[in-house]
């Protein structure tokens, strides 16, 4: 499944935040679960935690499109303070229980001694730094691109590029990692490699669909790759 992915082209690596390395999806399945629960009795299957989660992929799809439009209308700045209230509003400057992916700080543990590493998020500026600092993740990253570090936001290309200039290498060579289509499309439409991660919301036939290289169930998968890579040099 990696044949479309050129391991020897990569300098750096670039990661989405929330479903690729923080486990927030989970968080707002949990929380829509916990409303649902009372309604057990006339659920189909009684199994609120089933339908919180298509709630909330159905939810995730629109608030991204809408983030789109702003950002293609170049109405991103304008907007400003009103997108960090929806990004506060979805619950995404909380802070508290920081929960990582499974096995992604043994990731950028693995990572980071080979690529210089940074982030790409949607999220705004506070809320980023507040995870990161929580999660202590900042020690493994070289720069941080948030929703509003450049004119314009994923799914624009504007984030991956300014990125890849602070890891110091050119877009060409950068990989971008993401659970959803916005981080496939900002990669790709900045001339980056793209990895699709399962750990969040983004399902394996959209991913592939976007035109992601390669598709990992895991986010430790991709320190793998560079493994056996290695090993068969």
């Amino acid at each position: 499944m990696t044949e479309s992915l050129d391991i020897s082209r990569i300098q750096a690596i670039c990661f989405d935040l929330d479903g690729t390395l923080i486990d927030t999806d989970e968080k707002y399945v949990a929380r829509a679960a916990r409303w649902l629960r009372p309604l057990s009795h006339i659920l189909p299957d009684s199994n609120p935690e089933a339908l919180a989660r298509r709630i909330v992929m159905a939810v995730e799809t629109p608030f991204n499109t809408a983030l789109g439009l702003f950002d293609r209308f170049n109405l991103d700045e304008f907007f400003g303070p009103l997108l960090d209230r929806l990004h506060r509003s979805r619950g995404l400057a909380a802070v508290d229980a920081i929960s990582l992916i499974p096995d992604a700080l043994s990731t950028l543990e693995r990572l980071s001694p080979r690529f210089p590493l940074g982030i790409a998020t949607s999220r705004d500026r506070w809320s980023a730094a507040a995870i990161l600092e929580a999660a202590d993740l900042n020690r493994f990253l070289q720069c941080v691109a948030t929703a509003r570090t450049t004119l314009r936001a994923k799914p624009h290309p504007q984030p991956i590029i300014w990125a890849a200039n602070q890891l110091g290498v050119h877009p060409h060579s950068l990989l971008m990692v993401g659970d959803t289509t916005v981080d496939i499309h900002a990669g790709r439409a900045a001339g980056a490699q793209t990895a699709g991660v399962l750990s969040g919301f983004g399902e394996r036939r959209e991913l592939t669909e976007a035109g992601a290289n390669i598709v990992l169930d895991r986010t430790l998968d991709l320190a793998d790759l560079f493994l056996i890579e290695r090993n068969n040099a």
